[in-house]
């Protein structure tokens, strides 16, 4: 069984989902792929230890703490090969950002290949179901273009500048730029 809860945030309102024992989902309302690994006749459930636990750590991170991701119990669903690719957003730290080609050639690294497309890795990134606490936020495209935000451009902006990062020397591309 799926549950759900809602969480109102500086970003807007989030929705959480769990299945009794970890977070599953964390998505900004009106997102792109917006509860996509969310099954049908998941029940509302606002007192469950994971939403307490998920909440504790976004109120810690709203307020401009750097709360540790390894005290929440994460169960993201997707293929092997986005779970590795969420396993490796969750080390890109606080405040810092990586690229989508970076982000290719350390998965490539771990798996023992010669390299890995952005572009899947991009996809990967884009269908992270628990925003905000797996960081795909960190993840921009090549000379600092802001690519592929599920949450759009607004609140990844925000969620730099919370975070203390230099925006000046980002950019929003045209549409069809490559990672």
């Amino acid at each position: 069984m799926q549950y759900t809860a809602v969480y109102p945030s500086p970003v807007g309102r989030l929705t959480l989902s769990s299945d009794g024992a970890a977070l599953t989902g964390l998505w900004l309302e009106g997102q792109k792929y917006f509860a996509a690994t969310l099954p049908a006749g998941a029940a509302p459930e606002e007192d469950l230890p994971a939403f307490a636990a998920a909440r504790q750590w976004l109120d810690s991170y709203f307020a401009g703490e750097r709360p540790d991701i390894e005290v929440l119990s994460l169960a993201p669903r997707g293929s092997e090969f986005q779970r590795m690719i969420w396993k490796l957003l969750r080390e890109i730290p606080y405040g810092e950002l990586t690229t989508y080609r970076e982000l290719a050639a350390e998965a490539a690294r771990r798996i023992g290949r010669g390299s890995m497309s952005a572009q899947a890795v991009g996809g990967a990134v884009a269908h992270n179901p628990i925003s905000i606490i797996i960081p795909c936020h960190r993840v921009v495209g090549s000379g600092g273009s802001l690519t592929g935000y599920a949450g759009g451009v607004e609140r990844k902006l925000w969620l730099f500048r919370h975070e203390g990062v230099d925006t000046e020397r980002l950019t929003v591309p045209k549409r069809g730029t490559a990672l």
